[in-house]
């Protein structure tokens, strides 16, 4: 292309923990180069962040809306922009920069309802913009492989699927010790109406329908809040009837004592069954019936084209959650490239999750409180 993608960060300043995460993200392979940002909405801490990142003084502005409104008039303006902030502002900010046609990479979950992420879905696909949401399991090899493996067939009809992500760092009222992640998280202004739901149960719900790409038909809910005064819940059990006759499970927990960052997933079909574990992600776990477990091993000559498209390292060598969400940046930068080279792209294998995936999220966490609200009736799910 002769340059590297151009990109800006809207959110991540000063002390923030996911604009880091990001920024390592989008440096890991070279083809992005942060030329832009609105950090904060503490003037003083975006020039700071702009300042000890090296970005030119003119380039690091103090509102969003002055961001797009600039970098777009610019010849050498972004390409995309990074959305790092809590989940309340993602969508005002993706939508002032999508009238820009400004392609956009967002953090999860999209939005604080359906609604607002379909009015954003129409602007994208109005303007014909590239949009990711950095669920960032699903760039993971093993994950990659556990997915290749489900549609060559190798575990035969999909039966039984659970997924958990157990945490504990919720276990205590943290929201009012001063911690930031933890005020913002649990307060349904900012985090909308789901608490644990929306920030890690969309990651196990997410990675189900990546992996097997099963569609869910109905879903039964309870949702509790263990922490007395806390106002979103910390803790969600779900059972997952899926189109074809598949049944599933998720369990997400924020007060699991002894858990830190556990996310699992178990699949299990007529012929085979797997298993992975996101603290020990550079293994997959493969049975077929009546034979000894395999262990695939992640940049091994037993794991797939898929994985190792997206493997840097030998195997060995620990590769996890910064390269996730590095895969993605660099799914996404395909894309971009063929976009300001004018050139054709397929589609047909993009990886990332985009939009829809979004809007899915959305529909998941509704159906999810509805269903809870109503002593956990079978609820039809609408992905759309």
């Amino acid at each position: 292309m002769g340059r590297k993608v151009r990109i800006g960060m809207v959110g991540g300043g000063k002390d923030a923990f996911i604009g880091g995460v990001h920024r390592i993200a989008l440096r890991l392979d070279g083809y992005y180069e942060l030329v832009s940002g609105s950090f904060s909405s503490n003037f003083d801490n975006s020039k700071e962040t702009g300042k000890n990142l090296g970005l030119a003084e003119d380039r690091i502005y103090e509102t969003y809306q002055e961001m797009a409104e600039k970098e777009a008039a610019r010849s050498d303006g972004i390409d995309v922009v990074a959305i790092v902030t809590p989940n309340h502002l993602h969508i005002p900010i993706a939508k002032v920069f999508a009238e820009k046609g400004i392609n956009i990479i967002c953090d999860k979950p999209l939005a604080l309802s359906s609604k607002e992420a379909i009015e954003l879905k129409n602007i994208l696909e109005s303007k014909k913009l590239i949009f990711a949401l950095t669920h960032n399991y699903t760039g993971y090899p093993m994950v990659r492989h556990a997915k290749s493996l489900i549609q060559k067939g190798d575990l035969g009809k999909i039966r039984v699927i659970q997924a958990e992500y157990p945490q504990d760092w919720l276990t205590k009222k943290a929201e009012d010790s001063g911690l930031k992640q933890a005020e913002w998280r649990t307060d349904p202004k900012r985090s909308g109406g789901g608490g644990c739901i929306g920030d890690i149960g969309t990651h196990a719900f997410n990675l189900i329908r990546f992996v097997t790409e099963l569609e869910v038909d109905e879903l039964s809910a309870d949702i509790h809040t263990f922490v007395k005064g806390r106002m979103l819940d910390d803790n969600a059990q779900i059972m997952l009837r899926f189109k074809g006759g598949a049944k599933g499970a998720i369990w997400s927990s924020q007060v699991a004592v002894g858990n830190e960052n556990n996310l699992k997933i178990r699949v299990y079909g007529e012929n085979g069954g797997i298993e992975w574990k996101q603290e020990d992600p550079n293994y997959l776990d493969f049975t077929k019936f009546g034979q000894p477990t395999q262990r695939i091993t992640r940049g091994s000559g037993s794991a797939s084209e898929e994985a190792n498209n997206v493997t840097r390292i030998p195997p060995g060598h620990p590769e996890g959650y910064l390269e996730g969400f590095a895969n993605i940046y660099s799914d996404v930068y395909k894309e971009l490239f063929a976009q300001i080279n004018k050139q054709k792209y397929d589609r047909s294998n993009d990886c990332y999750p985009n939009i829809n995936d979004g809007v899915e999220g959305m529909r998941f966490i509704e159906t999810i409180l509805e269903s809870s609200k109503n002593n956990s009736k079978w609820v039809q799910f609408n992905s759309k």
